[in-house]
């Protein structure tokens, strides 16, 4: 045992550093970073962690902000046997540790129409099941047929039905973590996938801060509005707290401009929050996961 966490054939290690794993480059380290061999392991670590360990999933960490004080209790990563996609006839079967735009670029290979909008999602299949992520006029309920998810239990094959979809947002099992999904295609036009994928990357080059330290979108959109024309509308384009700063270019993102604690962003997208509130009456919701201590 290391503490509390059950022998594993996987990598366990003490105290590691997450920012470097953040889009934000921000965050504390995990008092346990756990990378399972395979899902075997982590069955077996979810089976031996005794009761009110916390446990935390690390995906592609790019709409996350990890708090100074770090993660307490255990964080999971899930790495290479994870990572997998099989493409078939009418799909792709894809692992949870994959991301989002190599699926895209397989099911384009394969001339499999219906993906092409995973391409704009800056993460990995595992976040995507487990906050229907969307983008482009899609979402994961859209093509999701099954997921599997590991539990103390075992691995469990859910369908679609199971996760009770709505906007970012999808039931999961307590405790369970999405290891494997299955998405629905269609045979397509080589030519128009490429170009439909060619069209996604261009606009999110346009209108995006790709190339910044980001978490991709920081709220989410109120019903009957766009988070961005809120925010622009109360005046925080631009609006800065230490080294955060709102993205000039979209202004639905947070940028780290260079040494930003994740205080700082955290408390300028509440300083957002509460000038759209007061300017517009809107409430906005945040879609960045915040986790962790404070420091």
């Amino acid at each position: 045992m290391n503490g509390a966490i059950p022998v594993l054939r996987g990598r366990v290690q003490a105290g590691a550093p997450l920012a470097p794993f953040t889009w934000f480059r921000v965050g504390g380290p995990a008092e346990w970073l756990v990378r399972p061999a395979d899902e075997q392991d982590l069955v077996a670590l979810l089976a031996g962690l005794p009761a009110g360990m916390p446990l935390t999933v690390l995906g592609a960490a790019s709409n996350l902000i990890i708090r100074d004080g770090g993660l307490p209790g255990v964080v999971v990563r899930l790495g290479g046997a994870f990572g997998g996609v099989v493409v078939e006839a009418d799909g792709l079967v894809a692992g949870a540790a994959a991301l989002d735009v190599t699926v895209a670029q397989h099911a384009a290979a394969a001339g499999l129409a219906g993906l092409e909008f995973l391409s704009g999602i800056p993460g990995s299949i595992g976040g995507a099941v487990a906050m229907n992520a969307g983008a482009y006029g899609a979402e994961v309920k859209d093509v999701l047929d099954w997921a599997e998810v590991a539990t103390a239990g075992g691995i469990r094959r859910l369908p679609a039905a199971d996760f009770a979809f709505a906007y970012r947002h999808a039931a999961l099992p307590p405790g369970g973590i999405v290891t494997r999904a299955r998405f629905r295609a269609a045979p397509g036009d080589a030519a128009a996938i490429a170009a439909r994928m060619a069209e996604i990357r261009a606009a999110r080059e346009a209108t995006q801060p790709v190339r910044a330290r980001t978490g991709g979108s920081t709220f989410k959109n109120p019903p009957g509005h766009k988070a961005w024309e809120l925010i622009d509308a109360a005046g925080c384009r631009g609006l800065r707290q230490g080294a955060a700063q709102v993205s000039e270019k979209h202004c639905n993102f947070l940028l780290n401009t260079g040494g930003a604690t994740a205080a700082e962003l955290e408390s300028l997208g509440e300083a957002v929050r509460s000038r759209v509130l007061a300017h517009g009456g809107v409430q906005l919701d945040w879609e960045i996961k915040r986790l962790g201590l404070p420091a």
